[in-house]
């Protein structure tokens, strides 16, 4: 059984996020991926979509998320639940750190473009460890 220190992991930043993948292909997981990202305030997810359930547990801040034209506010100790093909944002609204653990239903996640192009995110590059 692997065990495997979080702050250890490899962390990727896009604009306003920091991102590891604490469960995954590289972590010997093959059908799902486990994140742990962190959304500053006032920033947010790209527009994206991804073939696989998602679920998004939030640990600390506040925001909301945008499904398919529909925004929905959100608080810290909830449980999102987006479905697959589903177009979402995750926007901070709050004044402090959005921390969040996402499922997803997949292993390697491939994140699209809402219109279904591939989505570039610096966590699918080859490892640089």
């Amino acid at each position: 059984m692997p065990i495997f220190q979080i702050e250890q992991l490899e962390k990727f930043e896009m604009p306003g996020i920091t991102h590891r993948t604490v469960a995954g292909p590289r972590q010997g997981v093959e059908s799902m991926e486990v994140w742990v990202q962190t959304i500053a305030p006032g920033a947010a997810t790209p527009v994206h979509r991804h073939a696989c359930e998602e679920v998004v547990v939030v640990l600390t801040g506040s925001g909301e998320c945008t499904e398919d034209g529909v925004t929905r506010q959100f608080g810290p100790d909830t449980t999102l639940v987006i479905a697959p093909d589903v177009v979402h944002r995750i926007v901070n609204t709050s004044a402090e750190d959005l921390r969040l653990v996402s499922a997803l239903g997949m292993a390697p996640v491939r994140v699209k473009t809402a219109d279904g192009k591939p989505l570039p995110v610096p966590w699918e590059a080859p490892s640089r460890t």
